[in-house]
């Protein structure tokens, strides 16, 4: 896995996701079954059986957003790896030496010396 591309990853993370949402919906879709099976009058049946099913939709549709937003990301990130590795570097001109400033005090002495010529 460290040598894998990270949209593989992020894919792989995105299903490990979405079958542990999944797992969760049906298992307290169960419990709301089981409950309106248990239920002693007919509109309390009814109603846990209605929280069964909104359930199961609610997290189908959340299940749906999370590998549709898994999917962008792996892309995007597919993409902008492509991109920077057909980008050519450009190289660094070389700097040339800066010379250095001369002093006063070198100034001075140079001054001199043409004066005495």
């Amino acid at each position: 896995m460290a040598d894998a591309d990270l949209d593989v990853v992020i894919r792989q993370l995105a299903r490990q996701l979405h079958t542990g949402l999944m797992t969760r919906a049906k298992e307290r879709r169960d419990r709301f079954n089981g409950l309106a099976a248990k239920a002693q009058g007919k509109e309390t049946g009814d109603r846990f059986k209605m929280m069964a099913k909104a359930t199961m939709e609610q997290a189908t549709a959340a299940a749906k957003r999370l590998q549709m937003s898994a999917d962008n990301v792996a892309d995007s990130y597919a993409r902008s790896m492509r991109i920077a590795a057909s980008t050519p570097v450009a190289a660094k001109p070389e700097k040339k030496a800066k010379e250095k400033p001369v002093k006063k005090a070198a100034k001075a002495k140079k001054a001199k010396a043409k004066k005495a010529k």
